[in-house]
């Protein structure tokens, strides 16, 4: 594994890193997941994050007929 070093603008770097910090998670393997999904064609997908989106989708959901005419869009 090598050491880099990158230009991030301050307030996103603490952002993500409370983001981070607040998940439980590797701020350094969140970077190296994104830029693997970058160059690779089927990146791997985190275990918790799978977990996370199918507690998402079985959520609660408030239904909405037809959205586009009930708020005129």
């Amino acid at each position: 594994m090598a050491l880099k070093t990158f230009n991030v603008e301050e307030t996103v770097y603490k952002k993500f890193s409370d983001l981070c910090k607040g998940n439980g998670m590797s701020m350094s393997k969140q970077v190296e997941f994104f830029m693997r999904s970058m160059v690779e064609e089927e990146p791997e997908v985190k275990q918790e994050y799978i977990q996370k989106l199918d507690r998402i989708r079985k959520g609660k959901f408030v239904k909405v007929g037809n959205f586009a005419n009930r708020y005129g869009l």
